[in-house]
């Protein structure tokens, strides 16, 4: 019955996912809407992604304008709005760490090189299969916690030369300590009240607190470095085998948490579509490519169609990719006149992203659906995420939990080495079969 209504679905002419006439009204109102709040959220996730702002903007801003030409003919979803991803900022600043900034242009080609084979063979159905979704929630919450403990300082900093000879309470902290209670407690009661009507409110009405604010009391501001944009190939300058090697296994890892990203974004999508439209993750998979394997010529970050900004474009009234289309060109603008966010506080962008984090860590408890051992095991991993690093601390989760499967149906159900192996690989026959 699955696969019949599935098939129906397909013949289905939904109309354009790009532009409907009797729609285009309260997409460009949705437009707007969105990119007020995914402008602030962006510029936190470049920050925590070690990037320069500007770049992070133009990333946005060309996904887009990507996600709106493919919206023309090969749709993934209908109301998702592209972006920087919260989840993948750790995993760039690790690379930003690990390979230096002027490395990291061919580390996003080889993450798009890397989708696009995933996308050309469409295996992007089988990753969930192969990474329980509940391991990754645990990886998003030990993400989660790093980008809360790194936003968090920014509640009680002062700005550059106030705070040298002085004692940590002093007057002037205790005052920007205040003001950061105050605005959490606005964005958390206006989230609660708007967050299923008017989701972009809170992050609006927080910014126009912080520029009050700032103009009573000195609080340290966001300070904008120009970048000089230009075209180049993205070649790497490795000096061993060893990060040669690395960079390799480093992309492929990006490339599959971006992916998994989607595919759960994806599901997420399709249920809030305002028409019921059906998603289709793989060419959603071909705009995400497309994106990553462009922004790397200019030096730009990875991005997918954020759940947060999605879920605002779909609440604030979209219906068709036209929304997005004014997001890229809002955000365009504050690329090229990035002097209009220094007015921007750094608590106001702390309390956001301090948010987005503790959110993230919070997914844990979806997990409870579940079972005690994905609790477990996704504790497990969301620690060693947050302890020794993302790309280590997955590794070792899957490993754990092969052993422990082996064990299990070893074991306690008497089960050959052999048909263990094959029974892993048939729930993907399974899955191909499905599709059939």
């Amino acid at each position: 019955m699955k696969n019949e209504n599935t098939k129906q679905n397909q013949n289905i002419d939904y109309g354009s996912a790009a532009f409907v006439a009797k729609y285009a009204s309260r997409d460009l109102q949705a437009g707007v809407i969105t990119a007020t709040m995914a402008i602030p959220l962006s510029i936190g996730i470049a920050l925590m992604s070690d990037y320069p702002i500007q770049v992070g903007l133009a990333t946005v801003a060309f996904a887009s304008f990507i996600a709106f030409i493919f919206a023309i003919f090969r749709p993934g979803n209908y109301v998702g709005a592209p972006g920087i991803a919260a989840g993948l900022a750790p995993i760039l600043a690790m690379g930003v760490a690990t390979f230096g900034m002027e490395n990291m242009a061919f580390i996003v080609f080889m993450t798009a090189t890397f989708q696009a084979l995933i996308w050309s063979f469409n295996w992007q159905r089988y990753l969930l299969r192969a990474v329980p979704p509940y391991l990754v929630e645990g990886l998003l919450a030990g993400i989660g916690l790093k980008i809360a403990l790194k936003f968090l300082p920014y509640l009680w900093m002062l700005p550059a030369g106030m705070s040298v000879g002085e004692e940590f309470w002093s007057d002037a902290r205790l005052q920007v300590i205040a003001l950061s209670i105050v605005g959490a407690i606005i964005f958390l009661l206006l989230f609660k009240k708007f967050k299923d009507t008017k989701p972009a409110l809170p992050y609006f009405t927080l910014i126009v607190y912080g520029i009050v604010a700032s103009v009573f009391v000195d609080v340290k501001m966001l300070m904008v470095e120009d970048v000089d944009f230009a075209l180049s190939l993205p070649i790497p300058e490795f000096d061993s085998l060893y990060l040669w090697i690395y960079a390799i296994f480093f992309s492929l890892m990006l490339a599959v948490v971006d992916v998994i990203e989607q595919v759960m974004s994806n599901a997420a999508i399709e249920k809030i579509d305002p028409l019921e439209r059906p998603s289709n993750s793989n060419n959603s998979l071909l705009s995400i490519w497309v994106s990553n394997m462009g922004s790397s010529f200019f030096g730009g970050m990875t991005n997918l169609d954020g759940l947060a900004k999605s879920s605002t474009n779909r609440l604030a009234g979209a219906y068709t990719k036209l929304s997005v289309l004014v997001i890229g060109v809002l955000i365009t603008f504050f690329v090229f006149n990035s002097q209009y966010l220094h007015y921007l506080p750094y608590f106001a962008l702390a309390i956001i992203m301090s948010f987005v984090g503790i959110k993230m860590f919070l997914g844990l408890l979806h997990v409870a659906t579940f079972g005690p051992y994905a609790v477990l095991l996704a504790t497990v991993c969301a620690g060693l995420v947050f302890k020794v690093g993302i790309f280590e601390g997955l590794i070792v989760t899957l490993v754990i939990h092969a052993v422990i499967s082996y064990v299990i149906f070893s074991e306690i159900d008497s089960m050959p080495a052999g048909t263990i192996v094959s029974k892993y690989f048939q729930k993907f026959k399974e899955e191909d079969q499905e599709l059939n």
